[in-house]
């Protein structure tokens, strides 16, 4: 039983817990940015708890629909599904099981946050089987992860202008860091058919990655203005993009090992500007 556990366990990428970062501190973004301020507790506590979850429901959809590939990455081939240690009527299970942990949460919160749940939920199901032939599921991935952003909103208050520039932010970061993390299988991808942002931007995928860093960093500005913050949050903003200066000489020979040290840096990036906003609304 123990050893099924820990299965279960590898395949909700529990003991990669950056994944839940970079999902956590946007989320946490839009609480503190909706409530000006510390939100309720139960807004704080049902999101928290529904990133951990949804984030996991997540590992384990894409971990289905990429069993059959896997096992031909380096970096995947000992996961769950390809050693065998959960079958995929048991990953099933966990995954339904998941979601229906998510709708109770849900359940707590208004109509328009189930609303926005549903939508991410469908969005979540379809990423992994855009990277057969979208060009860049990466997209797809942020679109649906950081709908976060207006739940959060829709619980605490309404879905402004803040929620939605800061969702536009949130989205481009996905492709800057997702970028980084996909350069590190690019390889293997190309090998296998898989589609992605560092095999579409090719040669000039560190210019790529810039240019949506600057958009990040441009939408992130915009939201301290629209939201009248303090100068705290501006210079956690100019901390970012400090960051994003970082990250691109890690990257700048484009090899897998500092690609993936670029990706792992951008948990930071989220805490900082949580940081900011905290101390910005306070």
């Amino acid at each position: 039983m123990k050893q099924k556990l820990l299965a279960y366990a590898r395949l909700m990428r529990l003991h990669k817990p950056v994944g839940i970062l970079l999902l956590l501190w946007p989320t946490w973004w839009a609480l503190w940015l909706a409530a000006l301020g510390l939100p309720s507790f139960k807004n704080w506590f049902i999101f928290t708890v529904g990133v951990v979850v949804m984030r996991s429901a997540g590992c384990v959809v894409n971990d289905l629909a990429d069993r059959n590939f896997d096992g031909l990455v380096k970096r995947t081939r000992d996961r769950p599904l390809v050693t065998g240690s959960v079958t995929p009527i048991e990953a099933w299970i966990l995954l339904a099981t998941l979601c229906a942990i998510g709708l109770i949460l849900v359940l707590f919160l208004n109509l328009a946050v189930f609303l926005w749940a549903c939508l991410a939920l469908v969005l979540a199901l379809i990423y992994p089987l855009t990277k057969r032939f979208f060009p860049m599921p990466q997209a797809i991935l942020g679109l649906g992860w950081y709908l976060a952003i207006p739940m959060a909103f829709a619980a605490q208050a309404k879905v402004n202008a803040v929620a939605f520039w800061l969702y536009l932010g949130a989205v481009a970061w996905t492709i800057v860091y997702d970028t980084w993390y996909a350069m590190v299988d690019r390889d293997d991808d190309l090998k296998i058919g898989i589609r992605s942002s560092a095999i579409l931007f090719g040669r000039y995928d560190r210019l790529w990655v810039a240019i949506f860093q600057a958009f990040a960093l441009g939408a992130w500005f915009y939201v301290g203005i629209l939201a009248q913050l303090q100068w705290l949050y501006f210079a956690a903003c100019i901390g970012c993009v400090g960051l994003f200066v970082y990250q691109q000489i890690l990257a700048y020979r484009c090899e897998p090992k500092r690609c993936f040290q670029a990706f792992l840096n951008n948990q930071w990036l989220g805490l900082i500007l949580f940081l900011g906003i905290v101390l910005a609304v306070r």
